[in-house]
């Protein structure tokens, strides 16, 4: 009986300690990949920005260039 109650404990203590190396290796596999995640997304959300910037730099180019435009024939029907 006693070497039962021994083997028993043994093999809990061991299963104890495996259960949290597995644990503390599949939070840190968990943490490096939200960790990557937000650098991609990171990276996404610098490229909607920037391209948001770019529209509207090309929508007040397109504004200047119909003022040009404007300009350019009423010197016409002037001269």
């Amino acid at each position: 009986m006693n070497e039962a109650i021994i083997t028993a404990l043994v093999t809990l203590v061991v299963c104890l300690v495996n259960n949290y190396v597995m644990h503390n290796k599949t939070i840190a596999l968990i943490d490096y990949k939200l960790s990557e995640l937000t650098k991609r997304v990171d990276k996404h959300n610098n490229v909607i920005e920037r391209t948001f910037k770019l529209e509207e730099l090309t929508a007040l180019q397109e504004e200047k260039i119909k003022v040009a435009n404007h300009r350019i024939e009423d010197l016409e029907k002037k001269g």
